[in-house]
């Protein structure tokens, strides 16, 4: 069931969804489901799965010569997506990007989770690989999510690159990513909500936000984005505080501010456990101000440890 389908048939409450993250290669399915299990008796309409693009490392052969050599931490998002739905019945949502991937590449993944019945994709640019300082396209791939969703788009109209087949439509329901305190790489404010706006013309139907730790630039970004015409719905992503790392990483990695309430607390902390509690109070009170103000579906980054957001979803679902 795509995604949207889900928040039209809510009439108007306020859904429950998560994001997992792929295990290290090595740990089995079962390290999946023991971060999903904790969370299933709230009801989640789906579960997104993040994909980890390639990095590469050099390895010292004969005559000091180095080879390039590609390498992946983590398993691929398809076979991952087909096991949660099989064993939950609950919609699952690949993270599809760009980097690392050709057009047939992509679109060869996309036939696959068509053929497996996955309905929905969240499509973004992705990062880049570590040892580049700037995201570069695959040869053939995409530059940008809006390119990636336009290809989506015409699949979905039938439209394939292989045009000597004939191939029946697909049926996805397209996600965008969006930043309510701006991408990092954008310009302004105003130039990143409109390259969000050029995603949804492109066909996104939905968006989820990164996370933030204020409401109010939830808010303001919400009515911004209606103001320029964006008027698919705008899921608002949560990332519960879980360590003292936490406290200085989050911030630099995902470009976002703590609020001073927020950040005062925080400073307080002597220990991981007092970080984590800092941080589930504060999603329960976020959480808690989101649903009083009618959002469609509240979605929660768990990173795969899902105590923390078991903690929140408690007190609000």
């Amino acid at each position: 069931m795509k995604v949207i389908d889900h928040i039209s048939e809510s009439k108007g409450q306020t859904l429950f969804s998560f994001e997992i993250l792929p295990p290290l290669k090595g740990k089995s399915i079962q390290s999946i489901y023991d971060g999903i299990d904790p969370l299933m008796e709230f009801n989640p309409k789906f579960i997104n799965v993040t994909y980890h693009r390639e990095e590469y490392i050099y390895k010292e052969r004969e005559y000091g010569l180095l080879e390039k050599i590609a390498v992946r931490k983590r398993p691929g998002t398809v076979g991952i997506c087909a096991a949660i739905m099989n064993k939950y019945d609950v919609d699952a949502v690949p993270h599809l990007i760009c980097g690392g991937f050709s057009r047939e590449e992509t679109e060869n993944a996309l036939i696959d989770l068509q053929f497996l019945g996955i309905d929905n994709v969240l499509a973004l640019r992705g990062d880049p690989i570590k040892t580049e300082s700037t995201f570069k396209a695959e040869s053939g791939g995409h530059r940008f999510a809006v390119e990636l969703i336009q290809q989506i788009s015409e699949m979905n109209q039938g439209n394939y690159m292989m045009d000597d087949i004939q191939m029946a439509p697909t049926h996805f329901c397209v996600g965008a990513a969006g930043y309510p305190e701006k991408h990092f790489e954008a310009m302004n404010l105003e130039f990143d909500l409109q390259n969000l706006k050029a995603k949804v013309d492109a066909g996104a139907e939905y968006i989820v936000t990164q996370m933030f730790f204020d409401n109010s630039k939830y808010f303001s970004f919400v009515e911004a984005c209606r103001k320029i015409g964006i008027n698919v719905p705008i899921i608002p992503g949560l990332k519960p505080i879980k360590t003292l790392s936490h406290i200085s990483f989050l911030p630099k990695f995902f470009h976002i501010d703590y609020p001073v309430e927020l950040a005062n607390e925080l400073l307080k902390c002597k220990d991981n456990k007092a970080a984590e509690q800092v941080g589930i109070e504060w999603g329960i009170q976020q959480s808690k101000e989101l649903k009083s103000a009618g959002v469609p579906c509240i979605h929660y980054y768990t990173m795969s440890n899902s105590s923390s957001v078991k903690a929140i979803a408690k007190e609000i679902f």
